[in-house]
Order: C-alpha cells, then structure tokens, then sequence
C-alpha cells in the first residue's frame, strides 16, 4: 500500500517510515526538507502537487512544530497551533480532492487533550481541564475527525512522551545526568505518561491494519511514572553524584508558561482503547524501556 505520511522527517515519522518500507509499502513524504526520492519513498513539499488521480490507502498526520522547540512566545503559540490546524486541514482537503479518497486516517494528538488532573488517572473518557494545550489538542483532533466526512475511518493519536535514542524528549531530560546531576523539576510527583517509540510505530501500524478501530487511543506506555521516579530510573544509566529538583519558581522563570503546561504539571493516563484492541506493549515499564534504550 502507499501511505501519505506528514512530518515524515520527524521523530516519529522517520522510524514509522522505515517500519513500513520494511515491510514493502510505499511512501508519500510532506516535507519542507530538499530530500532525493528513492524507490519507495516520494517526497512533496506540498499537498497540492499530488494529483487527484495518485492512489493514497491511509494517511498518519504527524506534522507540528515542537512544543517545546522555543519558549512560548504569542507568536510561536500561533506558530504551535497554525502548524498543526493549517497541516490537518490541508490532508482533510485532500481527501475531499481524491477521486478515491483513503480509507483511513490516523492524525496526531496528545495527551495534553486532557489538561491537568493531578493523580486522576485518566483513560480516553477522561474530563478535560481547560489550558492551552487542551484548547489545541481539541481542536487539532476536531479538525481531524472531519475526514471521516469522506468515509474515512478516523484514529486520533494522544502521544505522551515518546522515548528512544537519537532525539525526542529523552535528550533533554537526560542533560543534566550527563553532568553527574540527577534532577527532576518542581516537587517531582507529576505524573509523565510516557511511551517507548518501537511501540508507537507498532500502535499505528495496528491502528492501520484494524478496520474495526476508530476514534481517539492514549498511545501511552501502561504504566506512567512521576517525575522523580523517572530520574530515579534514569540515574541507573548515567554516574550521577548529587541529586536536586528545579524549583518551580526557578523553571517558570526559565521557561515560562511551557514550564506550567509540560514540566511542572502532567497527566497519568493509560491505554485503555489499545489495551482493549488486544495491543500488546514490548515496553510496558520505565525500567525495560531504558534499558533497552541504553543497551544495558
């Protein structure tokens, strides 16, 4: 099959790219990158140059700025939001413009769609606490879901925190290890709902192949940790020789509002939705996940 693929490039998209092309499918790739096609890979800078008559069997939608790329100016808020709703309704638009429009669409979202709970544990029923995130969350998976309008079967991806080597979040929350300082930031008990990224491809590549799955799945690990937890876990791979929190006052003063919505505060939440599918989780704990990451 030939699968669209936005933010192709990305963390996720490059190691979901390399899993389908494994296994023999094809790829369309949006990117704004001037990268060389390949047998199986076709990059396009824009929606508008596939043509109406291209065959597309499914659509992962991953583009968006990096949250937590700059701190969170109103411009680069715009920039957050404009990334994701502009991208979205640009695949939506295609769908609508295909003479055979895809059967399925999976879009990215995140668990920041909940807001914040403290200890609640949360599952794809889960309350929503207004913030920015969830305003976002909301209506990037609003703007989402208007695929189904061409018969499309529609999954909304809430990614927690993807872990793996080489980028994504895990770099930075390691720094300060590399410097022998074991730190977390605040008081360390929020809650991060984290996922391996092996287990992201293989969730979507699910998500793919199931025609009886729809509607919003926490691509979360089962088992979510707090704060501290996660750099006690960490301190097993790195010689670290004080540990000490960031006060809170001091990373707001840092990082602002960023600090409020994805540091200082999180969300426990659970795969419920996966679970039920029968999905199987190769790094259900913290502690497995790292290890492997490692290579201990």
């Amino acid at each position: 099959m030939q699968v669209l693929v936005t933010g192709g490039t990305g963390f996720i998209g490059t190691a979901l790219l390399q899993s389908l092309e494994a296994d023999g499918h094809r790829a369309l790739v949006l990117t704004r990158q001037s990268l060389a096609d390949t047998p199986s890979r076709r990059y396009v800078a824009t929606l508008d140059a596939i043509d109406a008559a291209e065959s597309v069997d499914a659509v992962v939608n991953l583009a968006g700025a990096s949250l937590a790329g700059h701190r969170w100016s109103p411009a680069y808020k715009r920039e957050i939001r404009d990334s994701r709703l502009q991208t979205t309704a640009a695949v939506v638009a295609l769908c609508k413009r295909l003479d055979s429009p895809p059967p399925v669409a999976l879009s990215a979202s995140a668990i920041g769609y909940y807001g914040h709970h403290g200890d609640e544990e949360l599952d794809e029923a889960g309350a929503v606490v207004p913030c920015f995130s969830q305003q976002l969350c909301a209506d990037w998976e609003a703007q989402a879901l208007a695929a189904a309008g061409t018969g499309a079967r529609v999954c909304l991806l809430r990614l927690g925190v993807v872990l793996d080597r080489d980028g994504g979040a895990l770099a930075e929350m390691a720094r300060s290890f590399r410097f022998g300082v074991q730190s977390w930031m605040g008081s360390g008990s929020q809650w991060l709902s984290w996922v391996h990224r092996e287990d992201v491809v293989r969730a979507v590549r699910l998500l793919l192949a199931r025609d009886d799955l729809a509607g919003p799945f926490n691509l979360t690990a089962p088992v979510p940790v707090t704060a501290r937890e996660l750099a006690r876990v960490l301190a097993r791979h790195h010689r670290t020789v004080v540990a000490a929190g960031v006060p809170g006052p001091v990373a707001r003063l840092m990082l602002g509002e960023m600090a409020d919505e994805l540091l200082l505060r999180g969300q426990r939440v659970v795969p419920r939705a996966l679970d039920a599918a029968g999905f199987e989780f190769r790094y259900p704990d913290l502690g497995a996940a790292l290890a492997a990451i490692y290579g201990d």
